[in-house]
């Protein structure tokens, strides 16, 4: 199984993204296709026994559109020339609509193109000044028959077939007129098929640059890393291409430098600028075994650093990809957008046809023809494809610049629902940096051998508790090593077997436990309990403070402002997590759980609540999955970001209140703009018909293309106020 991002072109509307996904998703061998308007790209899933990469470029030809290669967001860079044109064919539309229109205003002009004076001079000429928009709007027209004919017909079929009918009942006009019938000069309408063209290429040149500046986030990021880098080579420093560097290579950043792969700091110390990946603009301090990021800024040190990750396989290549996949993920909401195009376009067909019959029965051709081009040009659904791709994208650009990463659109939707927040304690409220605060030694063993009895074990931990024993040396050899989930740990050394934990390991052991009075003095003063038992003998009772995070209190009181449920799940004993949770405003503590009974606790809020579950480390892992949204810090363990919906790249707590508010503001704005796509149609088709022509309210195909611009400007400008 395989996944690979495809660049797509020729799509225009969501009529087009809608369609290929059918399509795709249709094949024998894709196991999932999702097509991204705004990025024009699909990302598939394919089982590569049953499909090969190259036979893409033929499934994606059969359905219409243009295989482009695999998707780089770079490539985008290339200079096109629309805007030249545009200006270009301005002046042509300038030139065409005086000849077309000068008569009715008195206007001077050459006599030849004079209606009345000279009909055939006057037709053969806007004839002749309409055919350069033909070739100019080539490719509209080639998609829209093509689409026609693979039956995914889309925006661009609409606009073909509105210009081709209008063209061809005017080309037939203006030949009768070169036969003698004067009076048809009134029934040509070339300068129509002109200015809907000219209009619908205006609209997707101002797509295009909207749809760029929903990509700079994402760009900046991928432009974020040097293109050289210093490498040292036999005691020499030498300058490099990031292509000639390879894993283990060893590499120098001066002050003012960008480091160019992620690595570890071999030498040196320094101050580093992160804030392009974490949004935090206070530098961080890196020393010897300190991890550095590709394209992060040495302020203040030269170091020496071992490349680690490189090229796809960096945080920076990651993120966008994780973005990149998120964008192109499709929220429940753009599904609802999705199922009404596919069945939009077709209903536009059927309401154009019954229109040109109606008006043919009634009244003459030339009124049919006008209402049929009309009813076409102005249903083109580009508003309403834009509605949401264009909503996300921007937001998944908005949370990357901010330091959140979430790893798909429905996410970003389904965090706009969550009214329960719980957090894990350690190493989410608090920073997980514990001290030791208090011994009690009840043998004839020395403290400092205690300690370094349990620092021995606690270095085979990745829970957070262990950091209080991290800087303790100890020469002990562990024989053997087991870690108790949500208890304790248990080594031997020299023959004697000790174990670690809370008071649970007394349960487990089957000790009986002399000193609970002491239990109680450490947990009174919040501290984390530690019972070393050697030998199933209790030998020591040590106390592990933590430290609360700076805006833990802060982030509590900003979830309540926005009436979020805010809970704190917790394996310490319900006295010190008690003690915590009340001293930041947190009423609901559950306490004294093991791995599975945080899931069990997650489940059981899911039955009334929607809820994000926020932790960092193994123990949380099977919370985070079971959760509707699981949401991680950047510093917690892979399998706990692996598991998480969200990652917190740069740790802080606000950022949840930042995510939540984001969220609230995307589905809010995609519903605005489907609103007004939706609103725009309801109130154009019918007038674009001529039901309210009794009232003098009537609407050309020239009108009909200008409005259709207009509203796909009003939802891609809506869409851009999420960047403030």
């Amino acid at each position: 199984m395989k996944k690979v991002t495809l660049s797509i072109g020729g799509m225009t509307c969501s009529a087009c993204s809608s369609g290929l996904e059918k399509y795709l998703n249709k094949k024998d061998g894709i196991i999932s296709a999702s097509v991204n308007l705004v990025l024009a790209q699909a990302s598939i899933e394919y089982d590569e026994k049953k499909i090969n990469f190259k036979d893409f470029d033929k499934i994606i030809s059969d359905a219409g559109f243009r295989n482009l290669g695999e998707y780089d967001i770079l490539k985008e860079n290339k200079k096109n020339y629309q805007k030249e044109l545009l200006f270009v064919y301005l002046l042509f539309l300038i030139i065409l609509m005086y000849t077309s229109m000068s008569h009715m205003f008195n206007f001077p002009t050459l006599s030849f193109m004079k209606p009345k004076n000279n009909p055939v001079g006057y037709g053969v000429s806007i004839f002749l000044l309409t055919i350069p928009f033909l070739i100019y709007g080539f490719d509209i027209i080639k998609n829209g028959i093509k689409n026609i004919i693979y039956r995914h017909p889309n925006m661009d079929s609409l606009v073909t077939t509105g210009v081709l009918a209008s063209f061809l009942y005017s080309f037939v006009n203006l030949i009768l007129i070169i036969n003698g019938d004067s009076n048809l000069v009134e029934n040509l309408y070339f300068e129509s098929c002109a200015m809907v063209i000219y209009f619908v290429k205006l609209g997707r040149f101002i797509d295009h640059k909207s749809k760029e500046k929903t990509k700079k986030a994402i760009k900046e990021l991928v432009q974020i890393t040097p293109t050289k880098a210093k490498i040292e080579s036999d005691g020499k420093i030498i300058e490099v291409t990031l292509d000639e560097i390879k894993k283990g290579d060893i590499l120098v950043c001066s002050p003012g430098d960008r480091f160019a792969v992620d690595g570890i700091i071999i030498e040196g110390n320094t101050h580093i600028d992160e804030s392009f990946i974490t949004g935090e603009s206070i530098p961080t301090r890196k020393s010897i075994n300190s991890k550095v990021v590709a394209g992060s800024i040495c302020i203040d040190g030269f170091v020496k650093y071992k490349a680690e990750r490189i090229g796809k396989d960096s945080t920076i290549s990651e993120i966008v990809r994780l973005v990149i996949d998120a964008s192109s993920s499709k929220a429940p909401i753009a599904k609802i957008a999705d199922t009404i195009s596919s069945y939009f376009v077709p209903s536009i067909f059927i309401i154009a046809i019954i229109t040109c019959i109606s008006y043919l029965l009634l009244e003459e051709l030339n009124s049919a023809v006008i209402h049929f081009v009309s009813v076409l040009v102005v249903a083109c659904p580009c508003a309403l494809g834009l509605a949401t791709p264009l909503a996300i994208v921007v937001s998944e650009g908005k949370c990357a610049k901010e330091g959140i990463l979430v790893k798909s659109s429905e996410i970003l939707e389904n965090i706009s629902k969550i009214d329960t927040i719980i957090f894990d304690k350690t190493g989410i409220l608090t920073y997980g940096k514990l001290k030791v605060s208090k011994v009690f030694n009840y043998s004839k063993i020395s403290d400092n051998e205690i300690l370094k009895y349990v620092s021995a074990l606690e270095k085979q931990s990745t829970h957070p508790i262990s950091n209080a024993f991290k800087d303790i040396k100890t020469n002990y050899l562990l024989d053997d090593f087991k870690n108790i989930p949500g208890i304790g740990l248990f080594g031997v050394i020299d023959d004697k077997e000790i174990y670690i934990g809370n008071n649970k390991i007394i349960d487990k052991l089957k000790i009986e436990n002399k000193h609970i009075k002491d239990e109680k003095t450490l947990l009174n003063d919040s501290n984390s309990i530690i019972y070393v038992i050697i030998n199933k003998e209790i030998v020591s009772l040590i106390g592990v403070k933590d430290i609360l995070r700076n805006e833990s209190k802060s982030v509590i009181k900003d979830l309540k402002k926005l009436n979020r449920n805010v809970i704190m799940l917790s394996g310490d004993s319900k006295i010190v997590a008690s003690n915590i949770g009340t001293s930041i405003g947190i009423e609901k503590i559950i306490a004294d759980v093991v791995p599975t009974e945080k899931e069990e606790a997650v489940k059981e809020e899911m039955k009334n609540h929607k809820v994000m579950m926020v932790g960092d480390g193994i123990n949380d892992a099977l919370a985070l999955s079971v959760a509707d949204v699981g949401l991680s810090i950047n510093s917690g363990t892979d399998i706990a970001i692996d598991t998480a919906d969200v990652i917190l790249m740069n740790d802080n707590l606000e950022n949840i209140v930042k995510l939540i508010e984001i969220s609230k503001r995307t589905i809010k704005i995609i519903k605005e703009n489907l609103f007004w796509a939706f609103f725009y149609n309801i109130c154009m088709i019918p007038i674009a018909i001529g039901l309210f022509s009794f009232m003098g309210l009537t609407l050309t195909p020239v009108l009909g293309s200008i409005a259709m611009t207009i509203s796909s400007l009003t939802v891609v400008i809506n869409s851009l106020r999420l960047r403030k």
